[in-house]
């Protein structure tokens, strides 16, 4: 059964953070695409469209990546489509793919079908509201100012949060996460299994992302490393990281061991790729 949370309250600086922040024109004219992997998000996915379609970002196109959700997601997504796009322009375009095969090669195939499509930036972002869309802009603003590789939305710098609805438990184990990854793979970053982030296209075809081995939610960690390792640079912007609104939670025991042991394997093969 699932429940539905009521939002966060934003007050003094948090409030100032959250709102989107203004863009010039020609920036906010630049291709960018947001893809959003689904399954089972039917509730979820109309109040991120919604939210996504009104930031002021002329240049923003949604793509959903669904794959086969049993509860009607992929129809729930061309409905949108429908709803969104018009005779000369689409604004939302829905990849379907036939089986429940991980996040990370969701995110690939997405990832993948944005730059082909000429993205010029590509965003991730999770469908069940825990990354705010108010960030977009920022982070848009971000990557362009800088020039950087790709820009994080991070919960671990200053000014980042995470949901207030988190327990001590769950707070530890984020944090441990993050600082055992980072001590294993010396990123650099402070959020490095943060699933919001922002790419470059050139960074995304360099990646070569039909060839990164993570299925799970350690796909963040794996693309990150191997940017950073690849001479790209990283920014992170803080957020304050919201608990899902509807729905439950795709983190299993196997997605949790992969994670574990991916930043292991990253390293023994940079050692080997050293040492040849």
């Amino acid at each position: 059964m699932s429940a539905t949370r009521m939002p966060a309250q934003t007050t003094g600086a948090d409030a100032t953070l959250r709102r989107p922040q203004p863009l010039p024109p020609e920036w906010g004219r630049i291709p960018l695409t947001v893809v959003m992997p689904t399954y089972n998000e039917a509730d979820n996915l109309p109040k991120m469209a919604e939210a996504l379609m009104g930031l002021d970002l002329e240049g923003l196109r949604l793509l959903v990546v669904d794959d086969n959700s049993p509860d009607g997601t992929g129809e729930v997504a061309e409905t949108l489509a429908k709803q969104y796009n018009s005779a000369d322009r689409t604004r939302i375009t829905v990849l379907h793919r036939t089986a429940k095969d991980g996040l990370g090669r969701a995110y690939a195939a997405g990832m993948d079908q944005a730059v082909a499509e000429g993205a010029q930036y590509v965003l991730q972002m999770d469908a069940d509201g825990s990354h705010p869309v108010e960030y977009v802009p920022q982070m848009l603003g971000t990557a362009l100012a800088t020039g950087a590789g790709f820009v994080v939305g991070s919960r671990y710098v200053a000014g980042g949060r995470l949901a207030e609805e988190w327990g001590l438990h769950r707070r530890l184990l984020s944090r441990w996460a993050n600082a055992y990854v980072s001590a294993v793979l010396h990123t650099g970053l402070r959020d490095v299994t943060a699933g919001f982030a922002m790419w470059r296209a050139d960074v995304v075809t360099a990646m070569r992302l039909a060839e990164v081995r993570s299925n799970g939610y350690s796909f963040q960690v794996e693309l990150k490393y191997q940017a950073v390792r690849t001479g790209y640079t990283g920014v992170e912007v803080p957020i304050h990281f919201e608990e899902r609104q509807i729905g439950a939670s795709k983190m299993t025991a196997a997605v949790q061991f992969e994670s574990a042991v991916l930043p292991w394997k990253l390293r023994l093969d940079s050692s080997r790729a050293r040492r040849g």
